[in-house]
């Protein structure tokens, strides 16, 4: 079930609710009131006052929760909204357990729902960690970097990725690190930062011809190369499918207690 469905309805819910009651029933507790109190000679107690006054409790719970709803629901359509990541096809970057933050109106400000976009502020940049929804399952949320760019022309082969026929650089720095047996650690630089990935030198992979992506369309790859089911299998990623720029990782749970001492920015 769609979590921002369900938070939309709750909203208009507990709002038409809470509306109805400032509109109409609450006038009509009043009238109430008034007729009991016109029909009565000795008037009433503060008890009998209260009791005729007493909100219903759809009311009660409309008024109480329909403001935190709509700010939980602003913030996570507009501002920044909280993943978990369940898989390691973003390591080293990002580990499994971690809890990131996504930056909503990087890319523009989306309608919840329908994911339209009303607002214009950028488009992703080569290098971005982006969240996106799975083109073939967009109930599903994906994490991978940006490679390829509307326009661009991508390969990757033997392990080398090409951009517009330039070869992205990489770096060595570990053949055997402790984190991953295995696999080879390398600095990429791809835009503007740097980052770490992993290739398994016993793995072939996969192999991507020269492709040119389409316009409105993106070109994504997994930091852990040889473990990620990217671009590179299933296609690219429609505009419409952006959901925002992770930025931040602030928790990391696996299982045992959350731990905080993990917290950084994404890279």
């Amino acid at each position: 079930m769609d979590f921002s469905l369900l938070l939309v309805v709750a909203v208009a819910i507990t709002g038409l609710i809470w509306l109805l009651d400032i509109v109409w029933w609450r006038s009509v507790r009043r009238r109430k009131l008034a007729a009991v109190e016109a029909g009565t000679t000795e008037g009433l107690d503060e008890t009998a006052r209260e009791r005729a006054m007493k909100e219903p409790w759809p009311v009660d719970y409309a008024r109480s929760f329909f403001p935190v709803l709509l700010v939980v629901l602003l913030l996570r359509s507009f501002l920044v909204e909280p993943f978990q990541i369940p898989s390691g096809s973003m390591r080293p970057t990002l580990e499994i357990g971690d809890f990131i933050l996504v930056n909503k109106y990087a890319y523009g400000l989306r309608l919840p729902v329908t994911h339209t976009r009303i607002v214009e502020f950028g488009e992703p940049e080569r290098g971005d960690v982006m969240v996106f929804r799975f083109p073939s399952e967009p109930s599903v949320n994906f994490i991978k970097r940006v490679v390829g760019l509307p326009g661009d022309t991508v390969r990757y082969e033997d392990k080398q990725l090409y951009i517009n026929g330039e070869l992205v650089p990489k770096q060595l720095l570990d053949e055997a690190p402790a984190t991953a047996p295995g696999e080879w650690l390398l600095e990429e630089q791809l835009g503007e930062m740097s980052h770490h990935i992993y290739n398994n030198p016993r793995d072939p992979g996969p192999r991507v011809r020269e492709i040119v992506v389409p316009d409105g369309h993106y070109f994504t790859m997994g930091d852990n190369r040889d473990h990620s089911n990217d671009s590179r299998y299933w296609g690219f990623v429609p505009e419409e499918n952006v959901v925002g720029k992770a930025f931040a990782v602030w928790m990391h749970w696996n299982g045992g207690l959350p731990s905080f001492t993990q917290v950084r920015r994404i890279h």
